[in-house]
Formats: structure tokens, C-alpha cells, sequence
């Protein structure tokens, strides 16, 4: 079976296209660079959003893992025969260490979202400067 050629890439496939054009004055290598760099900016936004994901679900999974060592912990307790005063102190004791912990962790899930978010837009945020800064100098070289 004879083996398909690769295609050519969306970067070739617009150089080839702007140098077909034989437009005057326009440099295509810029333009591809200009665009491959936005593509980078873009790749490294998603690898913060997706590191930022991980970290989320890490957190869950220790949340989740903490919480049933809590649950049993607490079962056990409970399981001996004592006064009924005793085992209710135990469980208001246990309704509040959970709830407390559940208060903490929903702060840590938060700031995970919030870094995350927030390093994914910067990163775009710092392209879009340069992308502007790129434009005024194409201007000022054309002058």
C-alpha cells in the first residue's frame, strides 16, 4: 500500500499562501511568526489551565481520601456502647471537624480555580502586548 505524503501544516499552507498572493510590501514570514507566536501564547494557556485542573483534582482526591478516613474513624468511635450524652458530643464534635474541613478545602479548591485562571489569561494577556507592540513597530519601520 503506498504510503500518503504528510499534509502540510496550517503554518505552511498560509506561507505558501501569502507568498502566492506576491502582494507587495507584505512580509509573509513575519506574519507566520507574528501568528505561530500567538499560537504558542495560546499552547502555554491551555498547559497552565490543564496544570491547574490536575492540581484540582489532586486536591479532591485528598479531600475525598481524608474525609472517609474521618468517616471511619468516626464509625468506630461510635460503635462502643457509652452514655448517650458522650456519643452525641462525639458526633457534634465530628459534624463540626467536617464542617470546618469542608470550609477549608472549599477555600483551597478556589484559590487552585483562581491561580489557574489567572495564570492562563495572563500569559494571553502578555501576548496581546507584544502582539501590539509588534504592530506599532511594523508602522514605525514603514514610515
Amino acid at each position: 500500500m503506498a504510503k500518503k505524503p504528510e499534509p502540510e501544516s496550517f503554518m505552511d499552507m498560509f506561507s505558501k499562501f501569502g507568498r502566492d498572493l506576491k502582494m507587495p510590501a507584505v512580509d509573509v514570514d513575519d506574519i507566520v511568526s507574528h501568528h505561530r507566536k500567538n499560537l504558542e501564547a495560546l499552547e502555554k494557556s491551555v498547559k497552565a489551565g490543564a496544570s491547574g485542573a490536575s492540581s484540582l483534582i489532586a486536591k479532591q482526591r485528598e479531600m475525598i481520601q481524608s474525609a472517609l478516613q474521618e468517616v471511619t474513624e468516626a464509625a468506630q468511635g461510635l460503635r462502643a456502647p457509652g452514655n448517650p450524652q458522650e456519643m452525641l458530643g462525639k458526633q457534634a464534635d465530628f459534624a463540626r471537624r467536617s464542617f470546618e474541613a469542608a470550609l477549608k478545602n472549599a477555600g483551597e479548591v478556589a484559590d487552585i480555580v483562581r491561580k489557574s485562571g489567572s495564570e492562563s489569561v495572563e500569559i494571553l494577556r502578555e501576548r496581546i502586548r507584544e502582539s501590539m507592540q509588534e504592530v506599532r513597530d511594523s508602522y514605525d519601520k514603514k514610515k
